[in-house]
């Protein structure tokens, strides 16, 4: 696995390599590895700042928005869906370390696996560069995708988009069926949203809202 490649896509190169390297270790992979460390102290860390960055770019950028619309502002971006698709960008996929059975299942394309390789990335950065090396991470990957959602903040919510739209149209409400995997503190829930005889969206996330708010999302876009 060459980090030196994933260092010049991410945009920073670590003095302490091993960081990226654990950031890369699905717990799956560590399970079939005795004593191998998890990405998931530094995915901790990661989703705690990405939250401060993106809430000082959003507040610099938009003085004009109210805290509210900052919020949701805030939360178009910070979700698995947006990360999934920055990680899918840099090319992060291809260097998770996955266990045999998540590998089979086409792992390194789950948005969860990827979003949450990407969190763990950037605790990665944090600790080896500081502050100002995680805020320029998220600047460069992550806040160029603020602007574009200024005009959809009042359809933030997903499923009463989707609900409504079907209402519009005629078409029968939105039903969601939902499962979960992994042990109960550490839960992936996936939801596939139907639209009468139609599958319109699939989503996954940490929560059952999480996992319905992403799919409803798939579902508008296939109606688009």
């Amino acid at each position: 696995m060459d980090l030196d490649e994933l260092s010049e896509r991410i945009g920073y190169r670590f003095e302490r390599v091993e960081l990226l390297d654990r950031a890369l270790a699905h717990r799956s992979w560590c399970a079939e590895h005795d004593g191998a460390d998890s990405n998931e102290r530094l995915e901790f860390l990661g989703d705690a700042v990405l939250g401060w960055a993106i809430a000082d770019i959003a507040y610099r950028r938009f003085d004009d928005l109210s805290e509210g619309r900052l919020t949701d502002l805030r939360k178009s971006v910070v979700n698995a869906h947006t990360l999934a698709s920055v990680a899918g960008e840099i090319g992060l996929g291809a260097y998770i370390k996955l266990g045999r059975g998540e590998a089979a299942a086409d792992g390194a394309g789950k948005p969860s696996i990827l979003s949450d390789a990407f969190e763990a990335v950037l605790g990665a950065v944090y600790l080896d560069g500081g502050t100002e090396a995680a805020f320029d991470l998220v600047e460069r990957h992550v806040a160029t995708r603020l602007a574009a959602t200024i005009d959809g903040l009042g359809h933030l919510d997903w499923k009463t988009e989707l609900q409504e739209r079907c209402a519009r149209h005629g078409r029968p409400a939105p039903e969601y069926q939902l499962t979960s995997t992994g042990p109960d503190h550490e839960k992936v829930f996936t939801a596939v949203v139907r639209v009468g005889d139609d599958r319109l969206g699939t989503g996954e996330g940490r929560s059952k809202k999480a996992a319905e708010q992403i799919a409803a999302e798939a579902a508008c876009r296939v109606l688009d």
